[in-house]
C-alpha cells in the first residue's frame, strides 16, 4: 500500500514538472510550433502638414532599434500601418484647418526601417491609409512591394496569400472606413476567410475597430460608436471570422490596449494599441503602452501558448522594452474585468497559457 502511495506522488510530481517545463522558451523547441508576432499602430513621423513632425535628422530608425531583436524572433511579424508612404502625394482627406488635420504621410524612405525591423506584413485597413488618396496608396504599394512586405486591407487588395519557410499564410484586414474592406459586411468577411482557409496553412485576420481613447479600453460586446461612426462590434466580429476559419485575430484602432480572448482554441486580442507612433499621437497614460504579442500555434492554427513582451513609447515617440511590465498588468486586468469567462491564464511575467482543464 505504501509503495502504491509513493508511486502516486511520484507520478503527480512528474506531471507537474512536465507542465512547468511546458512554458516560456521550452515550447518553442517543438518542431511543429509556428510563432507569430503582432503589434499595433505604426506611424513613424509625418511630413504633413510640416516637417517638424518628423523625427530628428529625418531618421526614423532609432524609433524601432530597441525592439528589433524582439520583432525578428518569430516566423512571421505583422503590424498596422497607420498612414501612407509618400513624399509628395496631395491631401485628399477633408480638413477645415490643415494645421490641425490629422493626416499621416511618411517619407518613402521610412519603409526601409520597417523591413529592417523584421516586418513581413503590414495591414492597411484603417482610417488614415487613404488620407492622401490613390497616389498615397500607389506609392505605399510600390515601396512595400520593393521590400517584399506583404499588405492587405484595401478594397482592391483585401487579402494576401504567400509562403514563407514552407508555411502558407493567408491574411485579411477589415475596417469601417472608405476604401477598406468593410468590418460591417460580415458575409463578405466570411467568404474571404473561407477562401484563405482553403488555400493557406495559417489564417490571420486583423481589424481596425472599436471606439478610441483611454475611456474606451473595455470590450463591450456591443457595437461601438465614435464621433458618429459605427466602429463595429469587435467581439462578435472576431468570433464570426474564427467560425469562418481564422486562426488568429489581431485588433487595433482604439489606440489603447484591450483584453485577450480564446475562442474555439483560436487566439484573439481586441486591441494592440499604439506600437510606434511619432509626433502627432497622444502618448500619455494607457496610450503609451505598446505590447508585442508573440503567439505560438500548431500547424493547424490551434493556440499553444503566447507571450506578452511589455513595451511602451516615450514622447514624442519610439518604442522601448518596459521593465515595469505595464502592458502585462493592464491586459491581465482588462481580461479579468471584461472577459471573466476566458480560460486563459496570464502569468505576471506575461506568459499566456490555457487552464489545465482545457483540452
Amino acid at each position: 500500500m505504501r509503495q502504491l502511495s509513493i508511486l502516486f506522488w511520484v507520478s503527480i510530481l512528474f506531471t507537474l514538472n512536465v507542465y512547468a517545463q511546458h512554458s516560456h522558451d521550452s515550447i518553442s523547441k517543438k518542431t511543429n510550433v509556428i510563432s507569430i508576432i503582432g503589434v499595433g499602430d505604426i506611424m513613424l513621423g509625418t511630413n504633413f502638414p510640416s516637417k517638424i513632425y518628423l523625427p530628428p535628422n529625418n531618421d526614423c530608425s532609432p524609433l524601432l532599434e530597441n525592439v528589433v531583436s524582439t520583432l525578428t524572433n518569430a516566423n512571421l511579424t505583422i503590424g498596422n500601418l497607420e498612414g501612407c508612404f509618400s513624399n509628395t502625394a496631395p491631401l485628399v482627406k477633408r480638413c477645415k484647418d490643415s494645421t490641425k488635420c490629422y493626416a499621416f504621410r511618411m517619407p518613402e524612405k521610412y519603409a526601409h526601417s520597417l523591413s529592417n525591423a523584421g516586418f513581413d506584413v503590414l495591414t492597411v485597413a484603417n482610417n488614415h491609409s487613404g488620407d492622401f488618396g490613390n497616389l498615397g496608396r500607389k506609392t505605399t504599394i510600390k515601396m512595400l512591394d520593393s521590400l517584399n512586405i506583404k499588405f492587405a486591407g484595401w478594397t482592391n487588395y483585401p487579402y494576401t496569400i504567400f509562403t514563407k519557410d514552407s508555411i502558407t499564410y493567408g491574411i485579411a484586414a477589415f475596417a469601417p472606413n472608405k476604401g477598406t474592406v468593410s468590418i460591417h459586411d460580415t458575409d463578405n468577411a466570411k467568404r474571404i476567410v473561407a477562401k484563405l482557409k482553403n488555400e493557406a496553412d495559417i489564417v490571420i485576420v486583423t481589424f481596425h475597430g472599436g471606439a478610441e481613447g483611454s475611456k474606451h479600453q473595455h470590450v463591450t460586446k456591443k457595437s461601438e460608436h465614435f464621433y458618429g461612426e459605427n466602429r463595429g462590434n469587435v467581439y462578435q466580429f472576431a468570433r464570426t471570422v474564427i467560425d469562418a476559419g481564422a486562426d488568429i485575430v489581431f485588433g487595433h484602432g482604439p489606440h489603447v490596449t484591450r483584453a485577450i480572448d480564446l475562442y474555439k482554441n483560436r487566439f484573439i486580442i481586441y486591441s494592440l494599441g499604439n506600437f510606434c507612433t511619432y509626433g502627432r499621437f497622444n502618448l500619455s497614460g494607457p496610450n503609451a503602452i505598446a505590447p508585442i504579442l508573440k503567439i505560438n500555434v500548431d500547424s493547424t492554427g490551434k493556440f499553444i501558448d503566447a507571450n506578452i513582451i511589455s513595451a511602451h513609447q516615450i514622447k514624442p515617440g519610439g518604442t522601448y522594452i518596459d521593465n515595469d511590465l505595464k502592458a502585462v498588468k493592464i491586459i491581465q486586468t482588462l481580461t479579468k474585468t471584461d472577459l471573466p469567462e476566458c480560460e486563459l491564464i496570464i502569468d505576471n511575467d506575461g506568459y499566456i497559457h490555457k487552464t489545465l482543464t482545457m483540452p
